[in-house]
């Protein structure tokens, strides 16, 4: 690997790495972190720097960073996610690696992170795992977190956004300074670590992993930060508003689908294996394309919304459903459904009058109630629907 050293008087833009630490009360180990990084730092001629990102320590963490020559940057919004994103935004390197202070990770792999930035890599992530080459030494990760939580979160964003990251979770990474700014960061909190992951996954980035060992928490006076339900709800909350698709989507499509089916076999009455299928099932079809053709429009408003607020690059498929569909167009739909549904239901008051307003024949009658009560929800569904896209729209473009 080269190297480049650095005289700490010299320009501060010669510096190649930060190592960002972000510290909330760590007294017990960020002495340790800090000199470990500065010896990584040193012992391989690297020109860097450590700074410790404290999100208002009161137990003396200031004071050991201090003490020990780091670059102190106070951040005082709450949460990991500030704390990170307030380190990084001081950080004088073209390359970041970050760690928590708790002791868990070695700094002494530091060069083995810089030399796969070196060579071009956009993220390179630590891997904890076994399968991933990594190591979890005895009392270092919860039974949860270790053969459940990560293992299926990582998975999940595998599978859902294409990520080769096998270990989601791990805190100690590095990546390219403009890298992390075209990211364009937005959690606060633990999502941090996660939003990075599906965004440069989104983004088409080039990463790697570095098989790393973690190491037990060597705090004593305070206990973790993390809450294992609470931050595991949090990521699969995360996970779902990040793909509209599967949250919105593909429940809106199937249940679309599951009221066309109920429809075609109720309007003609079929019966199948002895089932009749008559008026009840058309309104269960009904309920089914209300829910899952409002479902598909929430599809629309959360990616919209997503990519608005950064938490999602942008997408060629919204931009050309704008220039597809705009509020002329939704209305236009919007009146020949509901034309449609008030001529069903007018013939439904016909067939009222002939029998001179008295008992009908509701198995008959149902077919045209309920399908144009139907177009008619819909029609009403689609203009509000319209109205939100062309709000959504104007500021889109």
């Amino acid at each position: 690997m080269t190297s480049r050293t650095i005289d700490p008087n010299r320009d501060s833009q010669e510096i190649e790495l930060s190592v960002v630490i972000p510290c909330l009360n760590e007294a017990d180990t960020l002495a340790d972190c800090v000199r470990t990084a500065q010896t990584a730092i040193r012992e391989n001629r690297i020109a860097g720097e450590v700074i410790v990102a404290d999100n208002g320590s009161d137990d003396g963490s200031v004071e050991i960073a201090v003490k020990l020559g780091a670059r102190l940057v106070h951040v005082p919004a709450k949460g990991y996610g500030s704390a990170l994103m307030g380190g990084i935004a001081a950080a004088r390197g073209e390359f970041i690696i970050m760690g928590d202070a708790d002791g868990s990770y070695d700094f002494l792999e530091i060069p083995r992170f810089l030399e796969k930035l070196r060579e071009g890599y956009d993220l390179v992530q630590g891997c904890r795992l076994p399968s991933g080459g990594g190591k979890v030494m005895p009392g270092a990760m919860p039974v949860l977190h270790r053969w459940i939580g990560n293992p299926i979160f990582s998975l999940m964003a595998q599978r859902w956004f294409n990520s080769p990251i096998q270990d989601i979770y791990c805190g100690m990474r590095g990546f390219k300074k403009s890298h992390y700014e075209r990211l364009d960061q937005r959690c606060t909190g633990m999502e941090f670590a996660t939003e990075m992951i599906i965004k440069s996954s989104l983004l088409g980035c080039k990463a790697a992993q570095v098989p790393i060992t973690l190491h037990p928490d060597g705090r004593k006076l305070r206990a973790p930060h993390l809450n294992t339900f609470r931050d595991g709800w949090r990521t699969l909350r995360f996970f779902l508003l990040c793909t509209p698709r599967r949250l919105f989507l593909v429940p809106g499509v199937i249940l679309i689908l599951l009221g066309i089916l109920a429809y075609a076999l109720a309007l003609p009455g079929m019966t199948l294996h002895g089932v009749k299928f008559d008026a009840h099932t058309l309104l269960f079809g009904s309920l089914a394309m209300l829910c899952g053709y409002e479902s598909v429009f929430f599809a629309v408003f959360a990616k919209t919304l997503a990519i608005k607020q950064g938490l999602l690059p942008s997408d060629m498929r919204i931009e050309r459903f704008f220039n597809t569909v705009n509020l002329e167009v939704g209305l236009v739909i919007a009146a020949c459904a509901m034309i449609f549904g008030l001529g069903l239901l007018v013939l439904a008051i016909e067939q009222w009058r002939l029998v001179n307003y008295g008992l009908l024949d509701y198995a008959r009658t149902m077919r045209l109630v309920v399908p144009g009560a139907t177009l008619v929800a819909l029609g009403f569904q689609t203009i509000l629907s319209a109205f939100m896209i062309s709000f959504l729209g104007l500021e889109h473009r």
